[in-house]
């Protein structure tokens, strides 16, 4: 029996739970990391969805004042703040934290203890940002939360714009878990350069191995300046810098550059993973085999490359001069062309294949189709006169929600119902996953694609109210009607984990008859995860075992 499944059943029988608590508070062991961080993620995700239905509700009707300008500020900054950095980022982690040593074979990560290191200081950042509520009563109420955007532009956080402590908790909040991100990132580089089983060449790793290589070295890459960016801007609060103060000779410019730098590096940062579980659910649910491994392969490291020199078509309309925006629009252009051959690849992958509609699979066909809308919409605004006239409108929010939600968030779903057998042991109940599958598809529809509309027609982003009468009411309304419908669908989805982990039907080792070598071990694994450490000959070992006779069984 598994630590895991022990754990749980002699807590049942009797152990105090403050001695089970106190084992994962403890532990080192790289599963109970993972699934750390993804529980870490999940309570962040509802208490994000809640300061995003906040906004949709201040927003659904002119001249509504449901929140006062202050709150909705603060519920606008901790939106962002949140979603990107205390849900996206920990889960991306979590995944690669409990799969990536399954799928190469290897017992732990390269280094246990800086694992468990990385993950208390993401976790130290969310809860740093989360006391700032509690840092007075604030103007309007919300206590001291920070209200700069989740951008936090020069010069909002400013001694003179932000005299208390809300930009501080900001700040200090992303520099602590900017640490945990990097050093998370050394670890997982340095477990799949170095603790490959004996057999498997770097031409034979899952792709989810090879994808979270790459987004791991853009971790480096990208975290980095904004850790950079937060220690100037503590140095400009406390310290009499002037690096972003432009009446003292600094730029505010400089604070969008060393932002965007991480800024728009990180949506590839959270979509490669994405990408992997693409990767690895898509050939299961045909069963047949990846269409085009080294092309994914090579599309992905062209992707991490030309991802790091889009930044600054965020900043199209601040007034940088033709030849810079020339160099933004065509690298942002550019960068489609390795995503566009991933999905030919998927779809490749699917023609011809003998599909099977489970939830998982579902979930990554609703990801290819609001991906490919995504990244169309990401192209119009690709070319600087486009983007000059819609660059702060709600076209562009509608645009990277369909990145975030459309494309991210289902492939996460979709994760989700594949690995939680392999952590759990239980299977997710199939008839709460389409159900959920189909409000949440439901929901994002009716609240992003009329979002564009608006955008269209003059709403800025960023607004607290709006005048009637320039045609944005009812899509505001049609907004927040599917902002409900996404929120129901989401809780449909935590109860259903809850009441899975607790009764639902016993997966085995295998229940999708997949072919990576995590499935190769019990549900949940064991603590030092292979008894004997697996030998591998191709990139489907589990299939070679399983199905010697099969003439794809030696696919390379």
């Amino acid at each position: 029996m598994s630590s895991d499944a022990m754990a749980i059943q002699t807590t049942v029988s009797g152990r105090p739970w403050v001695e089970t608590l106190h084992e994962w508070a403890i532990t080192v062991d790289h599963k109970r990391l993972g699934i750390l961080y993804i529980l870490y993620a999940l309570v962040f995700l509802i208490i994000g969805g809640l300061e995003a239905t906040i906004i949709r509700i201040q927003l659904m009707r002119p001249h509504n004042d449901f929140v006062s300008p202050q709150v909705f500020n603060r519920m606008f900054t901790m939106h962002g703040t949140t979603m990107i950095f205390f849900v996206a980022m920990p889960v991306m982690f979590g995944f690669a934290n409990y799969l990536v040593p399954l799928m190469i074979g290897a017992r732990d990560m390269a280094f246990p203890r800086l694992n468990a290191f990385s993950f208390w200081l993401t976790a130290l950042g969310g809860f740093l940002l989360y006391f700032s509520f509690l840092g007075g009563s604030g103007l309007y109420g919300a206590g001291n939360a920070p209200d700069v955007g989740w951008f936090a532009y020069a010069p909002l956080t400013s001694r003179a714009f932000s005299p208390g402590h809300s930009a501080d908790y900001w700040t200090i909040a992303l520099l602590v878990s900017g640490f945990g991100s990097i050093a998370t990132a050394i670890n997982i580089i340095a477990t799949i350069l170095c603790m490959r089983c004996p057999g498997m060449k770097m031409s034979r790793m899952p792709l989810l191995a090879w994808l979270n290589l790459v987004m791991c070295g853009m971790v480096l890459l990208a975290v980095t300046p904004l850790s950079a960016a937060q220690i100037m801007l503590l140095v400009d609060r406390y310290l009499g810098g002037h690096f972003f103060d432009t009446q003292a000779g600094g730029s505010a410019a400089l604070w969008m550059h060393f932002f965007w730098i991480f800024g728009h590096p990180e949506v590839y940062i959270l979509i490669i993973p994405c990408f992997a579980f693409a990767s690895e659910i898509i050939p299961v649910f045909s069963r047949k085999p990846i269409f085009g491994y080294p092309v994914m392969v090579g599309a992905t490291v062209c992707i991490g490359f030309v991802s790091m020199s889009v930044w600054a078509h965020h900043m199209f309309t601040i007034g940088m001069n033709s030849y810079a925006n020339s160099f933004f629009a065509l690298t942002t252009m550019a960068v489609g062309v390795p995503t566009g051959i991933k999905i030919f690849n998927w779809l490749g992958t699917m023609w011809g294949g003998k599909l099977q509609f489970k939830t998982p699979m579902l979930f990554c066909i609703g990801f290819l189709f609001q991906f490919l809308i995504a990244g169309l919409t990401g192209i119009m605004l690709a070319a600087a006169p486009f983007d000059w006239q819609l660059g702060n409108s709600y076209f562009v929010v509608a645009h990277f929600h369909y990145v975030i939600v459309g494309g991210i968030l289902f492939c996460l779903f979709a994760a989700f119902y594949y690995w939680f057998p392999k952590m759990t042991g239980r299977m997710l109940s199939e008839r709460l996953g389409k159900l959920h599958f189909w409000l949440f598809l439901i929901g994002f529809h009716l609240t992003f694609d009329g979002m564009h509309i608006p955008g269209v027609l003059g709403m800025p982003r960023r607004i607290y109210t709006y005048e009637p009468g320039r045609g944005w009411e009812i899509w505001n309304l049609i907004s927040t009607i599917g902002a409900f419908i996404q929120g129901i669908a989401t809780l449909l989805f935590v109860a259903n984990l809850i009441y899975s982990y607790r009764k639902g039907p016993k997966a085995g080792n295998d229940p999708w008859d997949a072919w990576t070598l995590e499935w190769s071990v019990s549900s949940p694994p064991p603590t030092y995860n292979f008894a004997t450490i697996p030998t591998v000959s191709s990139r489907r070992p589990l299939w070679d075992r399983k199905h010697p006779e099969d003439p794809d069984s030696r696919y390379e």
